[in-house]
């Protein structure tokens, strides 16, 4: 388990609002997936379907503010979700999302909070084929 910061997401209540901020703000690149009803967001240079390409930055994501993600989230990669998941209840932590599949091959998220409170996200990226 790697246990890295590989992620961020930011909430909005108005995504064109939110994506005109950011990208004015910070020159981030934002590229809306309408199907996914989200936007990632690269706040440095990358590879094309690799992420960042330059040691030191994350990327991330603005999401429409919901039930669930209320404020920023970071979210940690990690090995194996299900088994991130026991550690964290184990600890004191809940599970408020259990693995969900992400879609097209990226991988698995999950969502828990810590014990102060926070929540938190997971990632598991898919298995590669050899």
């Amino acid at each position: 388990m790697s246990g890295r910061v590989v992620h961020f997401e930011v909430p909005f209540d108005d995504g064109d609002r939110a994506r005109a901020f950011y990208r004015g703000a910070f020159g981030w690149t934002i590229m809306p997936m309408p199907e996914m009803n989200y936007t990632m967001v690269s706040t440095g240079p990358t590879t094309e379907n690799v992420g960042p390409s330059e040691p030191g930055y994350i990327g991330g994501g603005l999401t429409e503010r919901n039930e669930l993600v209320q404020g920023p989230v970071i979210t940690v990669d990690v090995d194996d979700i299900d088994a991130a998941l026991a550690k964290v209840e184990q600890l004191g932590g809940k599970t408020v999302r259990p693995r969900q599949d992400i879609g097209g091959g990226m991988g698995f998220t999950a969502y828990f909070t810590d014990p102060e409170g926070n929540l938190m996200g997971l990632y598991q990226m898919a298995p590669q084929n050899s």
